[in-house]
């Protein structure tokens, strides 16, 4: 019970790695608030398992790229649960193309999700926090790719290696309020989405010879770095990317 009484928004916690981050902060006692974007019941899957499990969350569909939408967001978990102590910017897409072929509106969707909308979240949240009277986590999902270039997918790198500074930058800035900020970094995680690549034993093989430990990630693995970067225990732990990859980061080549 790391997160006792604490209330967590987890952005694109529908399914993947923040399904799993919402299920693993409700186990360890928070209350959870479940953003999702799209069709309806797109957090139905995540809401239902953590309702089986006896804990408390909502569910709220915000875009996160768009302001007054996660001012309602924030508005929404503070009339629920009466605060807000967490915050995972964990939503985020990605397109590939050749650069020189990449797609302007591709890109400035790319860039509006996964780095506007970190920024604006962190904003809300951060302003929240200090309304409280200070004290708070921020974690962002990032990537590998924050520090590791991939061909043909420029512009999520290039969100990846904002959020990096934009953490490391607010970390500083948010430190006199008490509230940390940090990122996780995650390889190659097991999803849904992957199930092409898994059905595809060549290219899975391929993948793997890049994984010092041969195995895929799972959502709640990333859940438990996360539960602890959120416990009092990462209370002196700010500024940071934490790298949880299976060592693919320091053997791989550009994937």
């Amino acid at each position: 019970m790391r997160l006792k009484d604490r209330v967590a928004i987890v952005t694109g916690a529908g399914s993947g790695i923040g399904q799993g981050i919402a299920e693993v902060f409700v186990r360890e006692g928070a209350a959870v608030v479940i953003d999702y974007v799209g069709k309806p019941g797109a957090a139905d899957e995540t809401l239902a398992k953590i309702k089986a499990a006896g804990g408390r969350a909502i569910a709220v569909e915000a875009d996160v790229s768009d302001e007054k939408q996660v001012a309602s967001l924030t508005e929404q978990t503070v009339r629920a649960f009466g605060r807000l102590d967490i915050l995972v910017n964990n939503a985020g897409i990605e397109s590939k193309f050749p650069f020189t072929d990449f797609p302007l509106d591709h890109f400035q969707k790319i860039l509006a999700v996964n780095l506007t909308g970190p920024w604006l979240c962190a904003q809300a949240a951060a302003r929240q926090m200090i309304r409280q009277g200070g004290g708070g986590r921020i974690i962002n999902i990032s990537s590998i790719h924050e520090d590791l270039p991939m061909p043909t997918n420029a512009a999520y790198c290039a969100t990846k290696g904002g959020l990096r500074m934009l953490m490391r930058t607010i970390a500083v800035e948010l430190a006199a309020h008490q509230i940390t900020v940090n990122n996780i970094g995650p390889g190659a995680v097991y999803t849904p989405i992957d199930r092409d690549v898994q059905a595809n034993p060549e290219l899975e093989q391929q993948l793997m010879a890049e994984i010092p430990l041969r195995r895929w990630g799972k959502p709640e693995e990333i859940g438990e770095l996360a539960a602890y970067l959120a416990s009092d225990a990462a209370g002196y732990v700010t500024g940071s990317t934490f790298f949880i990859d299976g060592g693919m980061l320091r053997n791989a080549g550009s994937l």
